[in-house]
């Protein structure tokens, strides 16, 4: 779900940071890596092992990255970064008041630009492409919502394999000397992403064609990617992103259609939802129809490859019941 980004008044408060702290940022602790979520800083993490230094600024579900807050603390962060990996589409837009904010010159990966159905994406390589320019955060053209466009990116598989990629890359260029391992941890991290792509197929072997009621547009690249229909009123799911109220008549027909018996299961945001939302969660439960929760973080010590394999094992468990 999209709502308004809160409005940053950062600087002078954390030039005052900055200025106090400034000796803590002289010591060479190796690369540091800043994500905006703990999804990013997983991958990240996955990329880099014990060789950088990763921090994920939104690392609790219990969080809203929606309505997140940055404290000064987190422009201090930002300020001694060496890479930043925020998600784009309007999604974290707080990273970017956070960057302006804080002169850095790290190098700034936007998730969004990884996807397949990104406005102007010609594709990207798994192997490796640089697109500094394109990274420039003095540019804001990935940043803005589109329009059309899902940015939760990080269910789609692929989009994250071109990331990892260029992370790869990034890491590389920062840290020559650790080049190798750096690639050798981006080859296992594709052989996850080919597992999970596999796992896909399997669920879009039995059960393509299926229908399921997606509340918001969290999860439906995988939704799409196991060869589901997404049966919800085109007018719920967008009134929800949007943090507005569903229409009654889009509400009405939202229970026409879980009443039909051929919606197979409720894919719900489980971190968050509306008043409507919760309504339609009642309706599922009273006809019988099961709910699978999708979350927007990576569970506290469970890895991105881990986590993706659970949800979609989760969802291949419901539509077999």
């Amino acid at each position: 779900m999209r709502r308004s980004a809160p409005v940053l008044s950062l600087v002078a408060a954390s030039g005052l940071l900055l200025a106090g702290c400034s000796a803590a940022g002289t010591e060479d602790d190796g690369i540091r890596v800043v994500a905006s979520t703990t999804v990013y800083g997983q991958i990240a993490e996955a990329i880099g092992g014990d060789l950088i230094e990763v921090t994920s600024l939104i690392s609790s579900v219990a969080q809203d990255p929606h309505a997140y807050e940055a404290p000064a603390r987190d422009q201090l962060t930002i300020s001694r970064a060496d890479l930043v990996i925020r998600n784009g589409g309007g999604y974290d837009a707080f990273v970017d008041g956070l960057i302006e904010a804080s002169d850095a010159d790290a190098v700034v990966l936007t998730a969004v630009e990884f996807s397949h159905a990104y406005p102007g994406n010609d594709g990207h390589s798994v192997t490796g492409d640089s697109a500094e320019a394109d990274h420039d955060h003095d540019s804001g053209a990935a940043h803005d919502h589109i329009d059309g466009f899902n940015e939760h990116v990080w269910y789609d598989p692929d989009a994250m394999a071109h990331l990892a990629a260029d992370i790869a890359h990034e890491l590389s260029e920062l840290d020559a000397a650790h080049a190798g391992d750096y690639a050798a941890n981006l080859a296992d991290f594709q052989s996850g992403i080919e597992e999970i792509t596999g796992d896909l197929a399997a669920v879009a072997a039995a059960h393509a064609g299926d229908r399921v009621f997606v509340t918001e547009p969290v999860p439906l690249y995988l939704v799409e990617a196991a060869g589901l229909v997404d049966a919800a009123p085109a007018a719920f799911s967008e009134a929800v992103e949007e943090g507005q109220d569903v229409p009654p008549a889009t509400l009405l027909e939202a229970r026409d259609m879980l009443d039909t018996g051929e919606v197979r299961a409720v894919l719900a945001n489980a971190q968050t939802g509306g008043a409507e939302t919760g309504e339609v969660l009642r309706w599922a439960a009273a006809d019988g129809i099961p709910v699978v929760e999708f979350t927007e973080l990576v569970p506290e010590g469970e890895t991105y490859l881990g986590w993706m394999r659970a949800n979609i094992a989760d969802l291949a468990g419901t539509l077999t019941r």
